[in-house]
């Protein structure tokens, strides 16, 4: 069984024990689920920002402890002031040691776009995700049927939020693609193996339909490969361990902007 396989198994259990905890309706009556949503297609296509979506991960699987030491508050702020177009958080507990406050956090804390990424299954997530102050929500390819994804991409829209869809493969790629997504994105990391390859973008980017928006996502440490990605058709980067692994994220942002500025 591999890392994907077993954290998808680990997150029906979870989902249903969350749904025994808190109903619909108390997630629904959350501040955050009536507040206008921010669009990442509108902020990803500003000039005036990066393109870069920057994450906040204090672990992950492959690596272990990342950086436990900062708070998700410091991190985002920083993040935003180096010019984010917006921020991942992650809420996966058990694999990468997220949880719901940091995305209830970081939506007090900042005015651009909230990307909650964790392994979503269930309609009830996407209540979860627009209650906790997200915009938008990530859907793998990889972890879900065709039928069930659509679903999930539905319901999202219905609720104003925006998808992303994330491919490792041309197979995904086409198997998965709908109407309701908003952006594709190409992880350059092998959830099977976690081995990391840019080219895995560089191979997909001609072949996602010209109507969506287009980011990279993993493995992204040199802004070169900034450069190489945009000029090859991609609108936005998902940049998170090569900032998070730093004990200033937000600085570390900045550098690197300045340098892909260059």
């Amino acid at each position: 069984m591999n890392t994907l396989d077993k954290i998808i198994l680990h997150k029906i259990k979870e989902v249903e024990e969350r749904k025994q905890q808190k109903s619909i309706k108390e997630l629904e009556a959350s501040p955050n689920f009536g507040s206008a949503s921010l669009s990442l297609k509108k902020f990803l296509t500003d000039p005036g920002k990066t393109g870069i979506i920057a994450e906040f991960k204090k672990k992950s699987p492959s690596k272990g402890i990342i950086n436990d030491k900062v708070t998700v508050e410091e991190v985002v702020t920083g993040y935003e002031a180096a010019g984010a177009s917006a921020c991942s958080v992650l809420t996966d507990i058990e694999f990468f040691g997220g949880k719901d406050e940091d995305l209830e956090r970081a939506r007090k804390a900042v005015n651009i776009p909230l990307l909650r990424k964790d392994f979503i299954i269930d309609e009830y997530q996407i209540v979860e995700a627009k209650a906790l102050g997200a915009n938008i929500i990530l859907l793998i390819a990889a972890a879900l049927e065709k039928k069930t994804l659509k679903k999930l991409a539905e319901f999202a829209k219905s609720l104003g939020m925006e998808v992303l869809l994330e491919v490792h493969n041309e197979e995904e790629l086409k198997e998965s693609v709908n109407q309701y997504v908003d952006v594709v994105g190409v992880n350059n990391r092998n959830l099977k193996n976690f081995e990391v390859d840019i080219k895995t973008s560089l191979d997909l980017v001609n072949k996602i339909p010209s109507q969506f928006l287009k980011i990279s996502e993993s493995g992204i440490s040199d802004p070169a490969s900034i450069r190489e990605l945009r000029k090859a058709g991609f609108h936005g980067f998902l940049i998170g361990e090569n900032f998070m692994k730093t004990e200033n994220p937000g600085l570390a942002m900045k550098e690197f902007v300045q340098k892909i500025k260059g």
